[in-house]
C-alpha cells in the first residue's frame, strides 16, 4: 500500500487545488481555520485551497498517515476523537471545518469537539453526505427531503448506526452544541484527484482505453457528482462569508444525463470509446448493482431514487457552489491517475473487468437478436 504522503504527492502536478471554476471578485477575509481530519481525500485540496486563499490553517488528527505533508505552514495537532482532545484545549479559531466525522461514533465525535470549541469558534462547518436522507424520490431534490432517524428507519438492536444515520445525528449534535452558528455541508459522490476509492477514476480510465464498452441503461438516467475541488472551495466560501445553515453539494445544478456524462468524459479524455447501452433491469438480473462495484457511480432514476440525480441547487449556487466541467475533472483525474505506480493502476477497484464486460455484451447481443 501507499503511504499516504506519497500517494498525495503523486498527483499535486496534476490536481492543482483553488484553480477556481468561478474566480471570486471580493476580497476574501483572512481567517484562522482549524480542520479536523485533514490527510483523508477531500482534506488535502482543502488545506492546499484555505492556504492558498491565505487562510492559516492548523490540523487535527492522529498522526498516524500525511505526517509533514503540508509542510511547515500548516501546524499539526495531534489526538484521538475517541477521547482525547487535549491538543485542543485553551485554543481558540474563527472557523472549525469537521470532515473526519464519518464513521458510527460520529454523533459522539461532534458532541465532544463542538462542546470543547463552542465558546472559541464563531462557526461549526460539518461535512454530512447526501446519504442522510430518508430516499432520494423527490423530484426536484433538497435540504427540505426528510432526513433518516431511528423512528422512521429503525436501526437494529445492538448494531452500530450506519452510514446515513450517524451523519445525520452528528448533524443533530453540531446544531444541539452550536445552534445559529453551524453550516452543514451534504456532499454527494465526492470525484477527482487523488481519489482513493477509484469510483469515478473508472470511468475516464476506461473511456480512454477506447472500443466498444458497456454503458448502463439508455443514457437518460441522471447523475450529480461533485469535484473535490469544487467541494473543498465551496466549504471556504461558506467559512469567509459566515455563511450558516444546510447546503446540499453535487453538481451540476439538476444533474445530467448519464449519456452526457459519459460523453464528456470522453471529450475530457480522448479516445474512441463506442458505447453500447444495455438495459438496467437485464443488468440486474446479471447481478450487478447500482453504485456496486461494478457500477460504480449510477443510479437508475426510478422509484426511491428517483431524484438522486436531480437536486435543485439554486441555494447552494446563490451561496458560492460552482463546479468544474465534467470534461476538466476526468482530464485531470485520468493525468493524476497515471502518475500512480504501474502496481496500483494495475488494481484498479471498481468497474467491470475486460472479461467481464465482454460477457456481458455478448449475452446482451444475443438477447437482442444481433
Amino acid at each position: 500500500m501507499l503511504d499516504r504522503r506519497t500517494f498525495v504527492a503523486a498527483g499535486l502536478a496534476a490536481a492543482a487545488s483553488c484553480a477556481t471554476a468561478a474566480p471570486v471578485a471580493r476580497p476574501v477575509a483572512k481567517k484562522h481555520l482549524l480542520i479536523l481530519g485533514g490527510t483523508g481525500f477531500l482534506g488535502p485540496h482543502q488545506v492546499r485551497c484555505a492556504l492558498a486563499r491565505g487562510h492559516r490553517v492548523t490540523v487535527f488528527n492522529r498522526g498516524r498517515s500525511g505526517k509533514g505533508m503540508f509542510g511547515p505552514d500548516v501546524e499539526e495537532l495531534v489526538g484521538d476523537r475517541n477521547g482525547d482532545l487535549s491538543a485542543l484545549q485553551g485554543r481558540g479559531f474563527d472557523a472549525v471545518i469537521d470532515e473526519s466525522a464519518s464513521q458510527s461514533s460520529a454523533p459522539e465525535w461532534v458532541q465532544r469537539s463542538t462542546e470543547l470549541l463552542r465558546e472559541r469558534t464563531e462557526q461549526y462547518l460539518f461535512v454530512s453526505t447526501r446519504s442522510v436522507y430518508l430516499d432520494t424520490a423527490a423530484v426536484p431534490m433538497t435540504t427540505a427531503a426528510p432526513v433518516v432517524t431511528r423512528e422512521n428507519s429503525p436501526v437494529p438492536e445492538g448494531r452500530p448506526l450506519g452510514y446515513g444515520h450517524a451523519k445525520a445525528y452528528a448533524e443533530k449534535a453540531a446544531h444541539a452544541a452550536m445552534p445559529g452558528r453551524v453550516t452543514v455541508v451534504r456532499p454527494g459522490l465526492i470525484i477527482g484527484p487523488e481519489d482513493d476509492t477509484d469510483r469515478f477514476t473508472w470511468w475516464p480510465v476506461r473511456i480512454a482505453r477506447g472500443g466498444e464498452m458497456m454503458a448502463p441503461g439508455d443514457g437518460s438516467d441522471h447523475v450529480q457528482n461533485i469535484d473535490v475541488r469544487d467541494l473543498a472551495e465551496f466549504q471556504l466560501r461558506l467559512v469567509e462569508d459566515r455563511t450558516f445553515g444546510v447546503f446540499n453539494a453535487v453538481g451540476p445544478d439538476g444533474g445530467q444525463t448519464f449519456r452526457r456524462f459519459l460523453e464528456r468524459i470522453r471529450a475530457g479524455v480522448g479516445g474512441n470509446a463506442e458505447f453500447t447501452w444495455v438495459d438496467v433491469d437485464f443488468l440486474l438480473e446479471r447481478g450487478l448493482q447500482p453504485y456496486g462495484r461494478e457500477l460504480p457511480g449510477f443510479r437508475p432514476m426510478r422509484g426511491s431514487t428517483a431524484g438522486f440525480g436531480r437536486f435543485d441547487l439554486s441555494r447552494e449556487i446563490a451561496a458560492g457552489l460552482t463546479f468544474r466541467p465534467t470534461e476538466t475533472t476526468a482530464r485531470d483525474t485520468l493525468a493524476w491517475w497515471n502518475t500512480l505506480p504501474a502496481e496500483r493502476t494495475a488494481a484498479i477497484k471498481t468497474g467491470l473487468g475486460a472479461e467481464r464486460e465482454r460477457e456481458l455484451l455478448a449475452a446482451w447481443r444475443a438477447r437482442a437478436g444481433r
